[in-house]
């Protein structure tokens, strides 16, 4: 019996496992980096042990360090959560040599489908399917290939390659990427199926002998090979899902599975599908298939840990499921991850978190609350919304609209790639398959339309002066900007998405409404002033309702310092507000590179000096776990490599500097 657990990880993970832990009355502790001490998770443990460590990073990986904090908060178990630990058979294997109970698969199991090359081996041998791979690059004759990392997942450590010539620079930069996240830099080579999707099927076993199916889950759209949109049952015919459920047992059989685990595989166009790797470990999209069981899987994971069997009779899938990852990255700009503090953090009608539905609606699991603070140290994802309905259609729009109408202010995210997604008629009609985002572009244009980015610009000015007049010290009962000359109108400047300059004018009548108003035009929207019929309904200082045309719009402003958020029915904007006199600041080299966050210069590919074309790397920085190449901007010669490889930089620093004048 389990009385006292100890997660061994971190933020939405960690909360997951405490929900269940509470409703089946066993205590919980947490382990925390420095960087974590201020978490949800930490405040939601029974007990909680810091982790000293060099880095944030790789305090969560000390095993000395999580079975010390074991045995001084007395716990009698160790969950693993689902990172990287959930597969590290060095670490079940000192679990259970202190005397604890490990929950998860034996280590032996661990280290069998830990090495993604032996198991496949091992599964052929039981009649899994597979794809063709290779280890030497010298073997590799056909293209397209994916490289992949033997001892890794989670998109880290994979490469696609198209030709030959990109074969060795591609196996090299997945190495370097394995070996960062996972500590084994080991990679193989596989034949790259086009058009494929990816599809997984939920295993549990039991310590009785037992290996069941527990569902499918499509899992096909993805970025940078990392799942965004998880959604169960799998849209497949009836007979492929029985095989698929076929193979998957026959794998866990083969390896007497215990616990919770995901075979993972490539469905081909024409119906034929190929192992690709089994996941030790409850995962991430474990809740779609929770919604449409009723099923605990964190609970059934407790249960055969102590011992138990799995139920007799286990449900059958009901209903549909989907789940979005959002995550802190600006995904129009090469999934540059985002880091700031979490201002608001809203997501409406969620009916339970961590938990069941009893009927159609929405669940949130999250890592973050507002306040929380998004730093470099972990992986980007901030919390997963799930929707459940009747129809596949019924849970799309009710997740949809869901995540339009959320307040996420004051860090980047990639919740309208999301919305696009859902709302996509290539998305209906189930057209999705790996490759779905780089077919489709349109998904990564912001829900706001350009040109009713001035309107709502001019929500968040009368939002502001509203303010001003609440807080004045004198004359509060004057309209906002009263004076004498009536004719000169008011001046608010913001910058706006891609950092554009947006200015507006308005005038105010001596009742308070709006008399004209005007902006300046920006690169993707015409100059607003006599584009739209406005008048001013309501305004106070966090809500603004305009008459636009006939039709009426409500805005949510929501303003931190001189930051402005703006949530709209068109959609919403994150602004600056400028100063009326700006102080002077330094001036930045023409052609300077500036890092877009903190991290480490893991390479640099130029010298200073040399001649670059626009789109030749200059150099890599490493943030959140993941490779981001630096480019060359212009063609041109290097002037300046201020940061040299290792080097750390903090957002906003210069990385190199492209001279144009020299390119001559």
């Amino acid at each position: 019996m389990i009385n006292r657990l100890l997660v061994a990880n971190r933020g939405e993970i960690a909360r997951r496992v405490f929900a269940t832990c509470r409703a089946m009355g066993v205590q919980t502790v947490a382990v925390y980096s420095d960087a974590d001490a201020d978490a949800p998770f930490v405040a939601e443990a029974d007990e909680a042990v810091r982790l000293p460590g060099a880095t944030p990073a790789e305090t969560y990986l000390r095993v000395d360090l999580i079975l010390d904090a074991a045995r001084r908060s007395g716990a009698d178990a160790v969950h693993p959560g689902y990172g990287f630990l959930a597969e590290n058979a060095e670490f079940a294997a000192a679990v259970t040599d202190a005397g604890l109970t490990w929950v998860g698969p034996p280590a032996r199991v661990i280290a069998a489908m830990g090495d993604k090359l032996a198991a496949k081996a091992l599964l052929a041998e039981a009649g899994v399917p597979m794809l063709p791979s290779w280890t030497d690059t010298d073997e590799v004759t056909d293209f397209p290939v994916l490289v992949k990392a033997s001892a890794g997942g989670g998109g880290r450590g994979m490469r696609i390659v198209r030709d030959a010539d990109e074969l060795a620079e591609a196996t090299a930069s997945a190495s370097r990427e394995a070996a960062a996240a996972f500590g084994d830099g080991t990679v193989f080579i596989e034949r790259y199926v086009e058009r494929g999707r990816h599809v997984e099927v939920q295993i549990f076993g039991d310590s009785h002998g037992r290996v069941v199916a527990l569902g499918d889950r499509e899992c096909s759209i993805q970025r940078r090979h990392q799942k965004i949109v998880e959604e169960a049952p799998a849209v497949v015919p009836e007979r492929v899902r029985k095989a698929l459920h076929e193979a998957a047992v026959a794998a866990g059989r083969a390896v007497d599975y215990l616990g919770a685990g995901t075979v993972e595989f490539l469905l081909a166009p024409g119906g034929e599908f190929f192992f690709l790797e089994m996941n030790t470990r409850l995962q991430v999209e474990h809740p779609v298939t929770e919604l449409c069981t009723g099923l605990d899987l964190v609970g059934l994971q407790l249960l055969v840990a102590e011992g138990e069997p799995l139920p007799a009779t286990l449900p059958e899938s009901i209903g549909h499921a989907i789940e979005v990852r959002l995550c802190a990255e600006d995904a129009a700009a090469g999934w540059r991850p985002a880091t700031g503090t979490l201002h608001r953090f809203t997501v409406g009608a969620v009916a339970t978190e961590f938990g069941g539905l009893a009927g159609p609606g929405l669940r949130l699991d999250s890592g973050v609350v507002a306040g929380s603070v998004v730093g470099v140290h972990y992986d980007s994802m901030l919390a997963k919304v799930i929707a459940w309905g009747r129809t596949r259609a019924e849970a799309t729009r009710l997740l949809a609209s869901a995540l339009a109408r959320a307040e996420l202010h004051g860090v980047t995210t990639n919740r309208d790639l999301l919305v696009r997604v859902l709302r996509s008629a290539a998305f209906a009609a189930v057209e999705i398959d790996t490759g779905f985002l780089d077919r489709h572009p349109e998904v990564f244009a912001p829900l706001l339309p350009a040109d009713r980015l001035p309107i709502t610009a001019l929500a968040a000015a009368l939002a502001g002066a509203a303010q001003r007049r609440a807080t004045a010290q004198v004359l509060g009962g004057l309209p906002s900007g009263w004076r004498n000359v009536p004719a000169v109108p008011q001046v608010t400047r913001f910058v706006g998405p891609g950092d554009d300059e947006i200015e507006i004018r308005y005038r105010l009548d001596r009742t308070g409404r709006l008399a004209d108003w005007s902006s300046t035009p920006t690169k993707d929207a015409a100059e607003s002033a006599g584009a739209s019929d406005v008048a001013l309904v309501e305004v106070t200082p966090d809500r603004v309702v305009l008459d636009v045309d006939g039709v009426r719009r409500a805005y949510h402003v929501h303003r931190v310092g001189s930051a402005v958020f703006v949530d709209g029915p068109d959609g919403a904007a994150s602004l600056a507000e400028l100063p009326r006199l700006p102080l002077p600041t330094a001036a930045v080299a023409a052609g300077s590179l500036l890092a877009p966050l903190p991290g480490v210069v893991t390479r640099v590919h130029v010298q200073v000096g040399q001649r670059v074309t626009a789109g030749d790397p200059l150099l890599t920085l490493e943030a959140m776990k993941l490779e981001h190449p630096v480019l060359a901007p212009i063609d041109g010669v290097v002037a300046e490599l201020p940061v040299p490889t290792g080097g750390q930089v903090q957002t906003g620093a210069v990385l190199a500097v492209v001279d144009e004048k020299d390119s001559r």
